[in-house]
């Protein structure tokens, strides 16, 4: 194939590659998995994109399924400013015979779902005396055996021969035993006793909360049912109609002996896992690590999953923000998750080393504990660029740099002395700028800024009177503009700590910073803040203790976003 050739066909694949992987984007699901046969399942088959969609190719459901009809809808979402739309086709089937029945990958808007697997059993025998009731209610629970703390379904379905006007089915109620509605109610299509029926299954996980046999009462449901053959039925006149559930039983076992030292996490899954931090491997100091860390279980509500820390950490500080938790129902499970963000300032140069962080658990499914983990992560600190003048200290030595300068060469020597007469006339003329811009600025802008400058006392009441309020950024700022009245160079409160040599003055900044960077409540903190600084600041002495100090920049960045 020639190369003209070859490149025509790269660009209508590139032009064309998007359209097909948006028309792949096709699912299949079944809104049972187990069905008894003579009941009806629904296959819902559903895109993404929107537009026109048309019913597929269902003959290969012949063999297995008799196809009983098809209805589509179509939902539009927006969220975020992002519109998305679903188009969802639903067809009605009714299994021909018991066992595994296949539904085969099906051409659908352009895409191809995948197969699907349905388990078809023999009707109850013991329901067939049903088939002579109007209205009747079944109640199942699975699994009956298990431990405490870990999720059941518990499954109500109510049948009825004839149309209903109106009714109330009741929720299960049970002391010691969390109940939670899974999803919407299904309706489809059943046999009993060779009649067929109308039925609506709603579905409930039950969490027991306690060790021990626990017996579900009935469930009772009241209504009224209008039949077609009945002459009074085009008046609204119906019959009322009741029935009741059958009461259903669970056994909670208590906990495993292997797992009683550690948190009770009954779960079918469990991830842990950390995100986040730098991609080069590297920190300074001062700039902040931000991670995540989620802990999600299958099979558990969040309120039953652990909360989320960091260990103290050698070499830096650990500001958790607020965490975020939810429970959301994956068909018949719920899925618990719990998020936990960390800010970690590195305080110091070196390496900085986040532990492994473990989480035992019980796999109902294997019946065994198992653990999960996340592996310890080490970062390189780096130390911080451009530390704040006055903050670090640094001492001249003279003598090291005379020894470090190297001594003028016999050519410099002897240059001539026409390049020595140039230099000094540039060097002059430099000298006799800078005067000029010295004595303009003296003479216009430092009497204006002198002017506009407050006094230390009117400074100190500001701050005391911000103090006294619930601004935290009103009392950070007015503190340093008072503070800088001693010690212009001061850049941020970390530089203030620094200098102080208070320590009650120190504890009263350090407060300051955690309600303004961790969020953390610091009762009293203003009649705290004014009764520290009331007399003044406690500067530390120059050359005193400060000179260990390392040259840090402020631990407390700005742009640290909680």
């Amino acid at each position: 194939m020639k190369p003209r050739h070859l490149a025509i066909l790269a660009c209508l694949f590139a032009l064309l590659w998007p359209l097909a992987a948006a028309a792949a984007d096709v699912q299949a699901t079944l809104d049972r998995t187990r069905v008894e046969l003579g009941e009806t399942v629904t296959l819902n088959l559903r895109s993404q994109g929107g537009g026109m969609v048309q019913t597929p190719d269902l003959s290969a459901l012949a063999r297995d399924f008799a196809v009983l009809g098809s209805s589509s809808n179509t939902s539009i979402s927006i969220i975020n400013g992002r519109r998305s739309a679903q188009v969802t086709v639903g067809v009605a089937l009714r299994p021909l015979h018991t066992g595994t029945l296949h539904v085969p990958p099906l051409s659908f808007a352009g895409g191809t779902t995948a197969p699907l697997e349905l388990q078809v059993v023999d009707p109850d025998p013991n329901a067939a005396a049903a088939g002579r009731k109007d209205v009747f209610l079944e109640a199942v629970v699975d699994p009956a055996d298990g431990y405490v703390g870990q999720q059941r379904i518990y499954t109500l379905r109510l049948f009825f021969a004839a149309d209903l006007t109106n009714g109330a089915l009741e929720d299960p109620q049970l002391a010691g035993v969390d109940v939670r509605r899974l999803g919407n109610e299904i309706n489809y299509q059943a046999e009993r006793g060779g009649r067929r029926y109308n039925v609506i299954e709603r579905r409930y996980a039950l969490t027991p909360q306690r060790e021990g046999r626990l017996d579900i009462p009935p469930v009772a449901f009241q209504g009224d049912m209008v039949s077609m053959a009945d002459p009074n039925a085009f008046f609204g006149s119906g019959t009322p109609v009741s029935a009741s559930s059958p009461g259903v039983s669970i056994n909670a076992k208590a906990a495993p002996a292997q797992a009683a030292r550690t948190t009770w996490l009954p779960a079918r899954d469990l991830n842990l896992a950390l995100d986040g931090g730098p991609s080069h491997g590297d920190l300074r100091v001062g700039q902040p690590l931000n991670l995540v860390m989620s802990v999600q279980a299958t099979g558990l509500p969040y309120e039953a999953l652990p909360a989320l820390s960091l260990p103290t950490l050698d070499g830096a500080t650990v500001y958790p923000d607020k965490p975020v938790n939810a429970t959301h129902v994956d068909g018949q499970w719920l899925v618990g998750r719990r998020q936990q963000g960390f800010a970690i300032v590195p305080n110091r140069p070196g390496t900085l080393t986040i532990p492994e962080t473990t989480l035992t658990w019980w796999n109902v499914v294997t019946d065994q504990p198992e653990v999960a983990r996340i592996p310890a992560q080490t970062f390189t600190v780096l130390p911080a660029v451009g530390a704040a003048p006055g903050q670090a200290p640094t001492v001249a030595q003279p003598s090291t740099t005379q020894e470090a300068t190297p001594a003028p060469s016999p050519a410099a020597a002897s240059a001539t002395p026409w390049r020595w007469i140039a230099l000094g006339s540039i060097g002059l003329w430099l000298v006799s700028v800078a005067a000029w811009w010295w004595w303009r600025s003296r003479r216009v802008v430092a009497p204006a800024a002198s002017a506009a400058a407050p006094s230390p006392s009117k400074l100190r009441a500001a701050f005391l009177a911000a103090a006294r309020g619930g601004d935290v950024g009103a009392q950070v700022n007015t503190l340093l503009a008072w503070a800088r009245a001693d010690r212009p160079a001061l850049q941020n409160l970390g530089e203030l700590s620094h200098a102080l040599a208070s320590d009650a003055q120190r504890e009263a900044i350090a407060a300051l910073q955690r309600k303004r960077y961790a969020g953390t409540e610091e009762g009293g903190l203003g009649d705290r803040l004014a009764a520290v600084f009331r007399d003044g600041f406690a500067w530390r002495e120059e050359g005193g203790a400060a000179s260990d100090a390392t040259p840090l920049p402020p631990l407390y960045p700005f742009n640290l976003r909680r």
